[in-house]
């Protein structure tokens, strides 16, 4: 396939740009049920998107095809975004980016049987069984993909990227006295092979166990607005539903976030700092390059309190007049880059987790999260919460579950009180949903919020 006469045909009409992005990708999967590896999956797909961009217009056509006339039709279809004809020119020549490996592979998924895979599900399986005699059930799901991508565009780029991504998760059913309760844990990264290992089948058979034997002991709190702490890791689902949605640079062109006329004020205390990484290597949200051929990079969207940037893709930085930020992300072929987050997280404060919890008279503490909505234009949050702790004199004390912490993003952020010392990057099977699918990460130190309002018991 010409690439450059593809690039000529998409921007016939008169289009300011241009790009193609190909992608190759092939999904395994193997799940475990009732002890029996009783399901497995294997699915390859791949096409082309080209993406033709006039003005603030943007014009997309894909196609599963590797036929030069049926790629050259999708390039016209894209096209018509603009209503001129010009004599169009692609570039003179493609400069190749170097980029650096995040994710190296060391061990191929193509080259691990299924059969292969199948004893680390049954070991999972087995460790749970043998850690409670309340089990019930366990499902345990283990998926891996490679996808071969590579990108052009008309200023005359060109970038290849071939990324891994890893995922088990397992979920537990206990039973006590006709209380059933569950609870579910996982680990994904960007990895091949070299990702099954045994201390991680350890490692989730102790964590699903002890998410859910906690449920037993544990009942709802009684509602009110009070102090929050948040503890490290998955509370980072706060900063990217919240605060980071309300960041990426889509919404603030079209005034819908709050966070629109922000840029260079303070929006928070001193000390926080909140960021968009892509550079972690092997991380589920790690990208050498993202979608439309910017390499990953760190991104500080909130310096010592102050808005310092927005998360950008080629359209919104143009718009905006500065770089993008390396956001630019698809679900695949078949969609075109949107704004999106990768690995957004807080850093460290000067707190300690205890000192956060002791300055606490009567409040809660949190510690997994299952679900939540978010308007994010406004940043109105609702969260649910799977497991934590009342607090009381600075203790913790009755564990709680299933109860909602409600809130505004904007506000919450400026409602920090304290930051712990504790940066943790929860590994789990994060995904965003914005429109279309994206694997994500995130995490933070334990925070306190001075104020949430806490669903519960009257």
């Amino acid at each position: 396939m010409n690439q450059k006469k593809l690039l000529e045909l998409a921007l016939g009409k008169g289009g300011d740009y241009a790009d193609l992005y190909l992608e190759q990708s092939l999904f395994h999967e193997i799940i475990l049920r009732d002890g029996k590896v009783n399901a497995a999956d294997t699915n390859s797909e791949g096409g082309l998107g080209i993406r033709v961009v006039k003005g603030q217009n943007t014009g997309y056509a894909y196609t599963e095809s590797s036929f030069a006339h049926d790629r050259e039709k999708a390039a016209k279809t894209a096209s018509y975004i603009a209503d001129g004809t010009i004599t169009p020119k692609g570039p003179a020549r493609f400069t190749t980016l170097k980029l650096p490996d995040r994710y190296n592979i060391l061990t191929p998924w193509d080259s691990i049987s299924p059969q292969k895979k199948m004893p680390y599900l049954y070991e999972l399986n087995e460790l749970i069984f043998s850690a409670d005699k309340r089990v019930k059930k366990v499902t345990a799901r283990l998926a891996d993909s490679t996808s071969h991508i590579e990108y052009y565009n008309s200023l005359g780029i060109h970038c290849t990227d071939i990324r891994p991504l890893a995922s088990l998760s397992v979920s537990c059913i206990m039973e006590e006295n006709s209380q059933r309760e569950t609870a579910s844990a996982s680990r994904s990264f960007r990895m091949g092979a070299e990702f099954l290992r045994p201390d991680l089948i350890k490692e989730l058979a102790r964590e699903v166990v002890s998410r859910t034997a906690f449920l037993f002991g544990a009942g709802q709190p009684h509602g009110g607005v009070m102090p929050v702490v948040m503890s490290a890791g998955s509370s980072g689902i706060l900063l990217h539903e919240a605060v980071g949605h309300a960041f990426e640079a889509d919404f603030v062109r079209k005034n819908t976030s709050i966070f629109s006329d922000k840029m260079g004020k303070r929006i928070c205390r001193p000390g926080i700092t909140v960021i968009d990484d892509g550079t972690i290597p092997a991380n589920r949200g790690a990208l050498n390059v993202d979608d439309e051929g910017v390499p990953g990079q760190k991104t500080y969207m909130v310096t010592d309190g102050i808005l310092t940037s927005f998360l950008h893709d080629r359209i919104s930085a143009r718009f905006f007049n500065v770089q993008p930020t390396g956001n630019g992300r698809r679900e695949s072929f078949r969609y075109m880059p949107l704004p999106r987050m990768r690995t957004t997280y807080m850093e460290n404060g000067t707190d300690s987790e205890e000192s956060l919890i002791a300055s606490v008279k009567k409040g809660l503490y949190v510690d997994s999260f299952s679900n939540g909505q978010v308007q994010i234009g406004a940043g109105d949050f609702t969260f649910f919460v799977k497991s934590g702790y009342l607090i009381e004199n600075g203790k913790l004390t009755q564990p709680v579950k299933d109860t909602n912490i409600i809130g505004n993003g904007p506000q919450t952020l400026a409602k920090i009180t304290g930051v712990g010392n504790n940066c943790l990057i929860d590994n789990g099977t994060w995904t965003c949903g914005k429109e279309q699918s994206c694997e994500v990460s995130c995490g933070m130190p334990s925070v306190l919020v001075s104020s949430l309002t806490v669903g519960g018991r009257l």
